[in-house]
Order: structure tokens, then sequence, then C-alpha cells
């Protein structure tokens, strides 16, 4: 496909509101895609490069794109600037200066564009910030007028066209059957192998029965099962027939870890592994609940899962922090700080993690998932004992069995004691669902003893502007939202503006103004009366306490949190994986 047809999609596409319609043009892109190039169509369409999980990052600024344009259409640098500050976007500030320029027909490929796009964003080193100015620039002179617009827009992460990998999945379904009668099995696959390039190959050139066949791999992350809730240990048991597996939930982030020795490990990712051994550097990825690849953050946790005695192994669990002389669990706002990009190995041994192992998904190529957690569990437990991983740091989750409400009582108590908050009862005979969330993991918090039942995971969808001691602050006020699965969108659920520190109101500012955006996103249902003064991209993902929920006439969700107030930010999840408005019922109907 030419690229400048592709280019042509793109722009139907950011003029589509509709779910269906979008669903529809992008399963006729896919209809006429070739085998060899509708991985790549997938990922530019997202606005990237390969499959989330790579962490292929351009590291080109506004200002670099800004300079390319510039160079491409022989514009001063002042000249463009002002034209972007009219406009306010770098594709359409390309688009202008060709259009001017006059345009140019090009017989580039989608393959050959994406080609010279990965160059770029493959430069490092001295020098690498002009190499990419330069070859984007060529780039950039090589294209009409309305490829170069959306080329510009993709290595500043700005395409944004409002639709993700779901989306995608039933496109694929649509170009074969003309609805989306295949999405649960394409879903399924996605589940196991979260590479949508993959996926759409995969369907592309071997239909549904190669979908079928799709498994898990090492080095490709699965996409993590999710808990119900449910506000009572008898009714939890009920639901799991009588018997259950508890073990303590705790409040760190999720951690996937893949061991491959028969492949050595990227050094070139993850130098900083030198610092801490000279062992055999076997093949390790870490992965997070939102398929971040954060190997290179937790060289600790590498180091451990290279001394397990198996070959290959796909192992689920949770890190939280520790004092290492005290051995108290450290609470998520201060575990958090293990996931940075600096300073790593410095921060690793001031705040070591333990990693809690509660799941095993694939072991030597075989695929776990499909066995029961029973049968699971005791593959766990005899690989994790006869590893002995000497630094404690890969560790057992801790479970009891119990078929009695007092038993589940007691053992919630003791958690609690422990300062974690709460616990996970999950269902023996069950099989691992991937990406579901569904009754045969149920949670059980400390928080469900209040009315509310639980937290609620909240997209920022935009922000107020602050009035008296707040106008320092540049807000005031901002506005939250739920994920309506069914439409792909975002309600409206609170309006906050209490119960935030001085430095979360300075944090939720500098947050909103790297995400704002000029016009209201097109996944947004919004009461106007409710409008922001300045609107984000659905990217920033808050945890909130509130007393109760409540119906609202206003709020889109048609309820709304009574007081509510921020826990603390979960950059650990993508705006898709808070809280659902099927959920948000539910939790609304277990304290009736």
């Amino acid at each position: 496909m030419l690229f400048n047809k592709f280019a042509s999609y793109l722009k139907t596409l950011e003029q589509t509101a509709s779910r269906i319609d979008m669903t529809r043009t992008l399963a006729e892109v896919f209809a006429r895609a070739e085998a060899e190039e509708i991985d790549k169509i997938c990922y530019l369409a997202l606005g990237r490069l390969a499959p989330k999980y790579e962490g292929v990052e351009f590291n080109m600024a506004e200002k670099m794109m800004l300079k390319a344009i510039s160079q491409s259409a022989g514009q001063s640098g002042e000249k463009v600037l002002q034209k972007y500050k009219q406009l306010g976007d770098l594709g359409d500030v390309a688009l202008f200066f060709k259009d001017k320029n006059g345009k140019t027909g090009s017989q580039l490929k989608v393959n050959q564009v994406y080609e010279r796009l990965w160059l770029i964003a493959q430069q490092e080193g001295e020098g690498s910030v002009d190499r990419k100015i330069n070859k984007m620039s060529q780039l950039l002179q090589e294209v009409d007028s309305l490829s170069a617009k959306f080329i510009a827009r993709i290595p500043v992460n700005k395409l944004r066209l409002g639709f993700s990998d779901m989306t995608i999945l039933d496109a694929l379904s649509w170009m074969e059957t003309g609805d989306k009668s295949l999405r649960t099995e394409l879903e399924r696959a996605f589940n196991v192998l979260a590479d949508i390039g993959k996926i759409a190959m995969i369907f592309k050139t071997k239909g549904i029965k190669g979908i079928g066949q799709v498994k898990s791999e090492v080095g490709i992350p699965i996409r993590a099962a999710k808990a119900e809730r449910l506000p009572s240990a008898k009714k939890i048991l009920e639901k799991m027939d009588g018997k259950c597996a508890l073990e303590p939930k705790l409040d760190g982030f999720r951690l996937q870890i893949h061991l491959d020795k028969t492949k050595k490990l990227e050094l070139k990712q993850e130098t900083n592994l030198s610092l801490f051994s000279e062992i055999d550097k076997y093949f390790v990825r870490i992965f997070s609940r939102n398929l971040d690849n954060m190997t290179h953050m937790f060289p600790d946790v590498v180091e451990a899962a290279q001394k397990l005695q198996v070959k290959q192994v796909i192992l689920d669990g949770e890190a939280i922090a520790y004092e290492e002389k005290t051995g108290r669990f450290l609470s998520f706002q201060e575990t958090v700080q293990r996931k940075r990009k600096h300073g790593v190995v410095k921060k690793a041994k001031e705040m070591p993690l333990k990693v809690f192992i509660f799941d095993i998904l694939n072991l030597d190529g075989e695929n776990l998932m499909v066995k029961p957690f029973s049968q699971r569990r005791k593959i766990l437990e005899v690989l994790l004992k006869k590893s002995q991983v000497e630094e404690k740091t890969i560790m057992l989750t801790k479970q009891e069995i119990v078929t009695q409400p007092e038993q589940f009582e007691e053992f919630f108590q003791q958690t609690v004691q422990e300062g974690l908050e709460g616990l996970m009862a999950k269902k023996l005979d069950t099989p691992y669902q991937a990406g579901a969330r569904n009754y045969t993991w149920v949670k059980y918090k400390v928080a469900m003893q209040s009315e509310l039942a639980d937290t609620i995971d909240c997209v920022v969808m935009g922000y107020y502007k602050g009035k008296g001691k707040r106008t320092g602050f540049g807000i005031g006020a901002f506005l939250v939202g739920i994920y309506n699965q069914k439409e792909q969108s975002y309600l409206t659920v609170s309006k906050i503006g209490t119960g935030l520190t001085d430095e979360q109101w300075q944090q939720m500012y500098r947050r909103c103004e790297a995400v704002k955006t000029d016009k209201k996103p097109d996944q947004y249902k919004i009461n106007k009366n409710l409008n922001p003064d300045v609107w984000c991209y659905p990217e920033i993902v808050v945890e909130i306490e509130a007393d109760t929920i409540t119906k609202s006439p206003i709020h889109t969700a048609k309820m709304a949190l009574r007081f509510p107030r921020l826990k603390k930010f979960r950059d650990d999840k993508d705006p898709q994986q808070a809280t659902t408005l099927k959920e948000l019922e539910k939790i609304s109907d277990l304290k009736k």
C-alpha cells in the first residue's frame, strides 16, 4: 500500500467520531493491506513503531520536529514556530508548508516509510539529534502534504486518533465477516500474546484457524488476569463453590517475569546489570500490568530470575519495596519510586524489592494457563523450592485454603494486622483467565468495609483553573471519568476540588499540562455544564476514594462519587484499565 493512500485513511479516521465507522474504515485498510505490511499498519495507526512492550521511542521533542519541518520546507525556524503557535498542531504545520510549496507526488510505500521512521528512532549517541532532524527533514521532503501531516505527529506521540488495540480487533473481525462476531476469538489470542501487529499478521495469513492456535511466548507479555469484588466472606465462598485459596493482597505493582535460558540477555538495554553480578546473563524480560517493558528498572529482580532452575518460564507476581533493616513493607507511593529511568542501581540498593509470585503461566514451553489454579500452584511451589533463590527477592506468595467464613475472616484479619490492604480469593479449579475480570479471582480489601466497597480507578479528563490560593497552582479542580467498554468511551463520574495536598495539586497540574489538548477528545461523553477549562487526553489514571456512590442526573455515568479524594496516581495502569461502567454498577450494588 502506498503511504499516501494510508494517510488518506488516517484522515478519514481523524474526522470520524462514530466507533462503528472507525471500525469499518480500519477493516477496509486491513483488507487492502498486504500480509507483510499489516503489522506495521497496526503499529503506525496507533502512533507507534512496535508493540507497546518493546518500548521503542523516537526521543524527538517538539522543538526537534519544528526544526525538521523548517529544514524540509526551506523556511526560517521563527516562521515555522509562529505558525505552530497559531495552529497548535505539528501535523497541521507540516501540512501547511507542504501545501505552500506545492504538493509533491510520492510513491513511497508503507513499509518504506516505516523503515525510514525506524532508522530515525534508532539514532543514538553523539550527534544523534542532528541526524534525527536531518533524516526526518529528508523524509518530509519526499512525501506529499497529507502524508507529512501524519508522519510529523508520530515521533512526538501526537497522532491520537481515538482508538486502541480493541478497536483493531473489532476491525480485523469486520474485515473477514462484516461484523464483530470473531472478536472473542481474536481477543483471546491477543490476551495471551499481546502484540497487535503479530495477531493481525497471523489472522491475515492463516485466518481464524491460525488465531485458534496462538499460544503464549516467552518475551511477549500476557495480559494480566483481574479480580472482581464481593462484599463478604460468605458471598465469596458461595461464588467459589464453598472452597477457595486466600492470598495476601499487596499494595505494590504487578510484575510479569519472563525467563529464557536458551537466549542471552539483551545487554544493550540492560547495561545496569553489569554492576550487580558476573553470572551468565540469560534473557529476562519484566513487564508491567499495562504491558510496559520495565526490565532495565529492576536489575535485582533480573539477577534473581536468572537463578531459577528452569529453562523457560513466565511468572505472575506483585512487587513491593521494603526496609532492609526492619523488613517493613513500604507504601505504594514509596514502592513506585523504583520505577525510574535514571539512578536505577542506586535506588535498587536503597529500596530493595520482594516479588511475591502467585502464578506460573508457562514452563519450558508448556502452556500452563489451561491447567486449574490448584495444579499451577503445586508446580510453582516445586519450582521455587528447587531454585532456592538466596536473596529472597523472588518469593512464593503465602496461601491458605478455606471452606468456612470464620476461617476466611481470620486470614483477612491477619493480613490487615500485617499492614496489608486485604486479600485475594481464588477459585481452585479454574484456568488462568488472561485479560479477563471475573469471579475466579475476587479481591476483598479494608476499603470494602466502608459504604463505597472499594476505591475507583478514574481517568482525568480535564481541569478547572484555580481561584484564591489555588491560583498559584494553576488548577482548582479536575474532572474524572470511568471507561465504558461497550462504546470505548469515557463517562464522567466526579468533579474533584478537595482532598489534595499542595504537592498533589502541583503534580496534577504538571501532569495535565503534559497531556492537554485544545479540543474535547471524541471518546469523552460529557454534560456541557461540566466542560473543564482545559481538556486532557485520556492518559492520567488516578485512584479515588469516596464515601459512597449516588445517582446523578449530571454525570454521564449516571452515577457520582460522594466526597471524592485522591488516593494516588496509578502510573501502572492504562486508561482502558480504569474502572469500567459495568464495574461501577456492580460496586454500587454491593452494599444494597
